[in-house]
């Protein structure tokens, strides 16, 4: 496998070497730097690669590139593979404190609503030997595995071909033709019950590019040996199978492997990025990765107990004539009768810096305001993850005297230690409930 190009979130790149940088080769930071200019994604909300890669020039090295709020694989023309993690606390730093971070973040990616986290049943994943594209890979040809070892789905399929006996209906048109001087042939169309279906196309045609794109002696392996079992599956017209798949009760072993054929076949899951050159990328925003993995644990933590916990809830609006400007906090726990409590996750480091206001954002404290006022509620919480600066804070308050009073309560949240940190966050929450 080719050497990957490891950087955390908010590192430095430069091409040539420098204090508090890490370098890459000129030819592959070049192309990096025309990904960053070029590139955007193709998402409804649209964005480019300007808002996660940070272009800048220091006068010892000259041009730079810092990386922020995207994590994720990025393969550069020449093939150079750039792993982002995200920075994430850990007790001590130790030379398997990459492995960490990257075991942290794929059970953080697993809360994505729209990630099939079914594909980390593989407990087997050696996650200090792959990197995350060649990990989705070892995943998606682990699903395929179980699927071949269950048999694949067969279905009818409407056949027409040109026969020495009679099957079916025959297609007079084509009988006229064909076979107005082979009496002995029969042009018919008739139903057959075969694997040749669109979801077994897709899977198909799903592991020939991974075995193009793979640099894993054990994924290509895999996926040959898989290959064999769809000897009689047909060629795939993606964009026509993807339109023919089948959704129902009966398809559920396929639900997780097609929508993973979607994001290897289509780019189209995540934050995908198109450009002119023949780099592609597979990014994920980390502030929607640590709000979805927030809220999952918070959910999990406090449902048992009878309390209600949604999430991107949408019932107010900040004026209601006319009902616009929609206030959307990320979590809302609804603890019975009129207690309530609202959430919102950050993903972003505080600084430990009273007359900086820590860096909290001043329209983040309005908002906050909102969410007290709307949802009538005191208890109004903060999330940011815990960083070197701020690991022996504690809870940071903000309180406005008033009718109802404003007690917004800012919490750190260890990563690391995800049950412990909810754990005490639930203690807190607890501890301001009547």
């Amino acid at each position: 496998m080719k050497k990957v190009f490891d950087v955390t979130e908010f590192d430095t790149i430069s091409a040539k070497a420098g204090i508090g940088c890490k370098t890459l080769d000129k030819e592959t930071f070049e192309d990096l730097c025309e990904f960053v200019k070029t590139y955007q994604t193709d998402e409804k909300e649209s964005s480019d690669a300007l808002e996660f890669f940070k272009l800048g020039f220091r006068r010892d090295i000259g041009d730079t590139i810092s990386v922020r709020n995207y994590v994720g694989l990025i393969q550069t023309k020449t093939g150079k593979q750039i792993e982002i993690l995200p920075k994430i606390l850990f007790d001590q730093e130790d030379s398997g404190s990459y492995k960490q971070t990257k075991l942290v973040f794929l059970k953080m990616i697993r809360a994505m609503k729209d990630f099939p986290s079914k594909l980390f049943d593989n407990a087997d994943l050696k996650a200090e030997r792959m990197n995350l594209y060649e990990i989705f890979i070892n995943m998606y040809l682990g699903e395929v595995r179980n699927l071949v070892k269950h048999g694949l789905k067969s279905g009818y399929e409407t056949v027409e071909d040109n026969l020495h006996y009679y099957k079916g209906k025959l297609n007079v048109t084509q009988q006229i033709k064909r076979n107005a001087t082979h009496k002995e042939r029969f042009c018919v169309k008739f139903d057959e019950f075969t694997a040749n279906r669109p979801e077994n196309r897709l899977i198909k045609a799903t592991l020939e590019k991974l075995l193009i794109l793979t640099q894993s002696q054990w994924n290509a392996r895999e996926a040959r040996q898989l290959l064999d079992s769809f000897e009689n599956v047909e060629k795939s017209n993606v964009d026509a199978d993807l339109a023919s798949v089948v959704t129902n009760r009966n398809m559920l072993e396929y639900e997780t492997l097609i929508k993973w054929s979607r994001i290897f076949l289509k780019n189209k899951a995540f934050t995908t990025f198109s450009g002119t050159s023949k780099a592609r990328a597979l990014l994920f925003p980390m502030d929607k990765v640590f709000e979805s993995y927030v809220a999952r644990e918070i959910r999990n933590l406090l449902s048992p107990q009878g309390w209600n916990v949604s999430t991107q809830d949408s019932r107010y609006f900040l004026f209601d004539t006319p009902r616009q400007f929609s206030l959307r906090p990320d979590i809302v726990i609804d603890c019975g009768g009129d207690k309530r409590i609202i959430m919102d996750t950050k993903w972003k480091s505080l600084i430990n810096s009273p007359r900086a206001n820590y860096g909290i954002s001043q329209a983040d404290m309005y908002q906050m305001y909102a969410y007290s006022k709307k949802y009538k509620t005191s208890e109004i919480w903060l999330l940011y993850p815990m960083n070197e600066e701020m690991k022996d804070q504690p809870i940071i308050s903000f309180k406005a005297e008033e009718d109802i009073p404003v007690n917004v309560h800012v919490f750190f949240v260890d990563l690391a230690k995800m049950n412990d940190s909810m754990a005490q966050l639930k203690a807190q929450i607890e501890g301001r409930i009547p």
